[in-house]
């Protein structure tokens, strides 16, 4: 067998009704006859076995007859990106002086999975892998849709956020506000309630706290009056100004946005480790691009990839049933389950060695008022390749130290459609993820494209500041840093639909970003 045995060994198991764990198929696969391997193994598995475990390949193949195999590949073109220039390379290097070269680093060994390049991924300090998650909705929801949830959800919010600004300014309630003398300098941290323009083409903007709401009013003629096409209702914001002569208004002097600290420093990695983040793979699509996956696959299982030890994908693992009229008509698979599991036999194809974590989109079945939380256990059950770790949509995945923003994306698609093409646009998708990272909210306007789940906490406010925010949904890509957060949108899996084609939407195909997490580097492989 060729390099790709793994993928193989698998399938030719399945055939014989055998699943396998990944020691069992790393043992298979670097048998000097993986062929004749398969037929002792299954023919040692007792008669009753439904998975074939080590013990079982290890009772048919010799100790001496274990040394992986793999042929060499010729990789794809892999452009290196600089995040803070958003343009694409896609040449090849011209030289080997040219092309990005790493130190050694260990590697797990192995023997915790298969087809992870000559060395193998971890080999020799397994223990150094780390993957946590928190902001988890799964499990944890308790909204029921009534008035009285939606008030403690946005109240939530409403402290978490105030409290990143109150240390700016000198805020005093709007119930307070209402008592000063006109004149008085004042300032307040409020949620957007309202913005109009007035007659003479100044902004209002009322902002509410718990004890009430006050008009704010920005000149047109101020220089924080360019910021006002980027305010959104239901953000929280602070703004420090003079109250009128009669105390009715404030005129706003300044204005802050919960936003990342300019001296944020991220964190990353204390060893060379790498991390592929991609979404919108979409099978069950007629559109899937099955081979560009293929050769995705095939990449992270040559000796170039071992560095790359995590996969994270943030949503949309099939193409659903419903989302959008006349989607059958662009199906190849019409059974949701059917969907999943043909996904699952995908997912087998990447080394088994890899850590994966995925969370939910839009298209796939949950529910879709955000937070997502993570697939049902029917689900889970299909989707056991590789002991894939499941999280609900959002969550801050924590990945050797860096901590990695995963949302799917589909509030991109407000903040899009409210804000400027200057600072939102599908063609630069990273820029409405500044917008985000902003606001430090992955939903801030309640409405419109955006459904949201009321829950005693608002899991969507950015408590902690990223490392990496990933994003996809608009099945474009676009790079690039915020405040030293690296942000990311991945592409899609998925050529264009007649759907896409009708509403303009040209989507960018077969991209995998890889970010080195010991110093947030990041590199795009086109395949």
């Amino acid at each position: 067998m060729p390099r790709s045995s793994s993928v193989r060994v698998v399938t030719a198991l399945a055939s014989h009704g055998y699943n396998a764990d990944r020691e069992a198929v790393t043992l298979i696969a670097g048998a000097s006859d993986p062929e004749i391997a398969i037929e002792r193994a299954v023919d040692a598995a007792p008669d009753d076995a439904l998975t074939l475990t080590a013990d079982h390949a290890r009772a048919a193949i010799d100790e001496t007859d274990r040394a992986p195999v793999f042929e060499e590949s010729t990789p794809p073109e892999t452009p290196t990106i600089d995040p803070d220039n958003p343009s694409v390379s896609t040449g090849t290097p011209d030289s080997p002086d040219d092309a990005e070269t790493h130190s050694p680093v260990e590697t797990k060994g192995s023997t915790d999975g298969y087809g992870a390049g000559a060395a193998g991924r971890g080999a020799n300090d397994p223990e150094r892998r780390s993957l946590a998650v928190a902001g988890d909705i799964t499990g944890r929801s308790t909204g029921t849709g009534t008035y009285e949830d939606f008030v403690r959800t946005f109240r939530d919010r409403y402290e978490q956020l105030s409290g990143m600004l109150r240390s700016r300014v000198n805020h005093r309630p709007a119930s307070a506000i209402d008592a000063m003398a006109g004149g008085s300098d004042a300032a307040i941290v409020g949620m957007i309630s309202d913005i109009r323009s007035t007659a003479n083409g100044h902004w209002l903007v009322e902002l509410e706290d718990t004890t009430g709401t006050f008009p704010c009013l920005i000149m047109k003629d101020r220089d924080l009056a360019s910021v006002v096409d980027e305010l959104l209702l239901d953000e929280v914001i602070a703004v420090e100004g003079t109250l009128a002569g009669d105390g009715g208004i404030l005129f706003v002097d300044d204005l802050h946005f919960p936003d990342i600290p300019r001296n944020h420093r991220p964190s990353t990695a204390d060893r060379h480790v790498r991390a592929a983040l991609i979404s919108d793979v979409h099978v069950g699509s007629q559109e899937f691009a099955r081979d560009r996956w293929s050769a995705f696959a095939d990449w992270l299982h040559t000796d170039e990839a071992a560095e790359v030890e995590y996969l994270l994908i943030a949503g949309d693992m099939v193409e659903g049933v419903g989302v959008y009229p006349n989607q059958d008509e662009e199906l190849d698979i019409v059974d949701i389950y059917e969907q999943y599991e043909r996904f699952s036999e995908y997912l087998k194809e990447v080394p088994g060695d890899m850590e994966i974590l995925m969370i939910p989109g839009n298209h796939d079945a949950v529910r879709l008022a955000e937070p997502q939380p993570g697939f049902t256990e029917e689900l889970r059950d299909i989707m056991t390749a590789h002991d894939a770790r499941i999280s609900g949509n959002p969550s801050m995945v924590t990945v050797e130290g860096v901590k990695i923003l995963m949302y799917h994306g589909v509030s991109l698609d407000e903040v899009i459609a409210e804000l400027p093409e200057s600072k939102a646009s599908y063609e630069e998708p990273h820029k409405p993820m500044y917008q985000l990272l902003k606001k430090r909210h992955v939903a801030p306007q309640y409405g419109g494209h955006i459904r949201i789940s009321p829950e005693e906490r608002d899991y969507l406010v950015m408590d902690e500041i990223p490392d990496v925010f990933h994003t996809g949904h608009v099945h474009k890509l676009g790079y690039g840093k915020y405040h030293d957060v690296l942000a990311l949108n991945s592409g899609c899996w998925q050529e264009q639909t007649g759907f896409q084609r009708s509403v303009n939407i040209d989507p960018d195909v077969g991209y995998a970003p890889v970010v080195d997490l010991d110093t947030l580097d990041l590199t795009i492989q086109k395949f």
